[in-house]
């Protein structure tokens, strides 16, 4: 498999959901996330990012004009350790509640499904980024895992669970996730596997500046970058939202 482009894959449908990107610098150094939201409901689209104690958390733009709360308030991202969680719902503050019992990413995630929005039932996105403090038996401290919960189909009898290991991620590369393959009525879920995609030289700034401008400029609401320093777990975030 080929690495495309990022923009280019971000921007070929006007509608691809919520999305997570993680990866890796090409001088090896950095660990990269991103997570995007985007709304067709003026509900989905009253939203923002705001920082917490420990990653971020939606929030109603204008709290007067909030109807259900239950799929668009949550952590998005969240930190545990060495760790770094990211997801599409509430299924963080699971991941990070049940790891912290001794549970892994998986085990956490295995008593949860895609979302209960009929006719849609979006799949449950999530990711994880660990940075540990020694090497591994190949040098390596950078690790990270993607997973996604849907349905058969669009038939919620059967859940499809899926988790993709990248145990020594490559330099200047990443994956790329997200809920829909595009708009429709009910909406298509995710297909296949994470797409192998580009990461460049960029700087934080100048990389959240090109996955915000990639974005469907109708639909997106909110972007979350983080850089991570593999010798030192130090961070750098950025939060774009459109409502200001």
């Amino acid at each position: 498999m080929k690495a495309v482009s990022l923009e280019k894959e971000i921007s070929s449908t006007s509608y691809p959901g919520r999305g997570i990107v993680l990866g890796r610098t090409p001088d090896g150094n950095t660990a990269v996330i991103a997570y995007f939201i985007m709304g067709r409901s003026e509900n989905s689209r009253n939203r923002i990012f705001v920082e917490t104690e420990d990653g971020i958390e939606t929030k109603a733009f204008d709290e007067s004009k909030l109807e259900d709360p239950s799929l668009i308030i949550y952590h998005p991202v969240r930190t545990f350790a060495e760790s770094t969680i990211v997801t599409n719902g509430d299924q963080t503050d699971t991941v990070v509640n049940l790891m912290a019992c001794g549970k892994t990413f998986e085990q956490a995630l295995s008593g949860r499904e895609f979302e209960p929005d009929e006719p849609n039932y979006t799949p449950r996105i999530s990711g994880i980024v660990d940075v540990r403090t020694d090497c591994d038996a190949r040098g390596e401290k950078l690790s990270y895992k993607l997973s996604i919960l849907k349905s058969a189909n669009g038939n919620p009898r059967c859940c499809q669970r899926f988790t993709y290991d990248y145990a020594h991620p490559l330099q200047g590369e990443g994956h790329y996730i997200h809920t829909y393959m595009g708009d429709g009525n009910p909406l298509p879920s995710y297909e296949g596997e994470p797409t192998l995609v580009e990461i460049g030289n960029d700087d934080i700034d100048t990389f959240a500046q090109k996955v915000w401008n990639a974005l469907d400029e109708d639909n997106k609401v909110s972007l979350f970058v983080r850089y991570i320093d593999i010798a030192t777990n130090s961070s750098d975030t950025r939060i774009i939202n459109k409502n200001k």
